[in-house]
C-alpha cells in the first residue's frame, strides 16, 4: 500500500509509514511531465528559455505564455501546470508591488523567491489545499548583488543556481549546463545555447512541436525583463537547428559504417 500511495494520499498532510506526501510527489511528476524550461546566470545578466508544447496547429503564437515579467528588472518562467504558474506569477507580482509600495524600492530576487517558496509551502500544510503543480524560476536584476537566478520547488524548497533545468529533459539539459563557464559567459552567448540544448533534446517523434519562449534581464535590456529580441532568437534558433542536423547526419554516417 505504502509503495502505490493508496490510501495515503487523500490530502497533503497524510505522510505515509515511510514518511513521503505522496501529493508532493504528484506534483513534482506533473512537473517533469512539462517541457524544459532553462535558465543560466551569466556574467551581465540571466537568461531564461521554454519549451513551449505546441498543442494545436491553431493556437495563435504566442499563446499560453511561459515566461513572464513580475516588476521591472524580474521575471519568472513557469513549468508544469500553466494554471498553477499564473497563480504563482500574480502572488509573485502582488508581493513586489507590495514590497517597492511599502519600502520604496524594488524587491530583491532572494526576498522574491523566499515568499513565493513560502506561498508553496502553505500549500503543503493544509488538509483542504493541495500543492502547486508548477515550479518557479525566477531571474533577477539586483541593483546590489547583481544578476541572480532562483527556483523554487513544489514541496516548498528554493535554491539559488547558476543554471538550472526543469521539464521532461531535464536530466540531459543539466548535463550540457555544467559544461558551461558561468564567470565568461554572456547573455548573448546564453540565448544561442540554451536554444542548441533545447533543440538537441527535443525527441522529434515522441515530442509535439514546439515555440522556443526567451526571455532575459540584463546589462543589454538596461537590467530590465524583456523578452529576447525576435532577430537574435531566430538566429538562435537557425544555428540550433543547423546543429542537430549536423549531429544526425554524423550519427547516420557512424551507423551505415558499423
Amino acid at each position: 500500500m505504502a509503495a502505490t500511495g493508496s490510501g495515503y494520499d487523500g490530502t497533503v498532510t497524510t505522510f505515509s509509514p515511510d514518511g513521503r506526501v505522496f501529493q508532493v510527489e504528484y506534483a513534482m511528476k506533473a512537473v517533469e511531465k512539462s517541457g524544459t524550461v532553462i535558465g543560466i546566470q551569466c556574467k551581465d545578466g540571466v537568461v531564461m528559455g521554454v519549451e513551449k508544447a505546441i498543442v494545436s496547429k491553431m493556437l495563435v503564437a504566442g499563446s499560453n505564455r511561459r515566461l513572464y515579467t513580475v516588476d521591472e528588472h524580474t521575471g519568472m518562467g513557469t513549468a508544469g501546470l500553466a494554471a498553477d504558474g499564473r497563480k504563482l506569477v500574480n502572488f509573485a507580482r502582488n508581493e513586489a508591488k507590495s514590497y517597492k509600495g511599502f519600502y520604496g524600492h524594488d524587491v530583491s530576487g532572494k526576498t522574491l523567491a523566499d515568499r513565493v517558496a513560502g506561498e508553496v509551502h502553505l500549500h503543503t500544510l493544509y488538509w483542504y489545499l493541495r500543492p502547486f503543480g508548477a515550479q518557479a524560476m525566477i531571474a533577477n536584476y539586483d541593483a546590489k548583488d547583481g544578476p541572480q537566478l532562483y527556483m523554487t520547488e513544489p514541496s516548498g524548497q528554493v535554491y539559488k543556481y547558476f543554471a538550472c533545468a526543469v521539464g521532461k529533459h531535464k536530466q540531459g539539459a543539466k548535463t550540457e549546463l555544467e559544461k558551461i563557464k558561468f564567470d565568461t559567459v554572456t547573455c548573448k552567448e546564453a540565448v544561442m545555447k540554451i536554444a542548441q540544448i533545447i533543440y538537441k533534446l527535443h525527441d522529434d517523434v515522441k515530442d509535439k512541436d514546439f515555440e522556443l519562449e526567451m526571455s532575459w534581464v540584463c546589462d543589454e535590456s538596461n537590467k530590465r525583463h524583456v523578452m529576447v529580441p525576435k532577430e537574435l532568437r531566430e538566429e538562435a534558433i537557425k544555428a540550433a537547428v543547423e546543429a542537430k542536423e549536423k549531429a544526425d547526419m554524423e550519427d547516420s554516417d557512424d551507423e551505415d559504417e558499423a
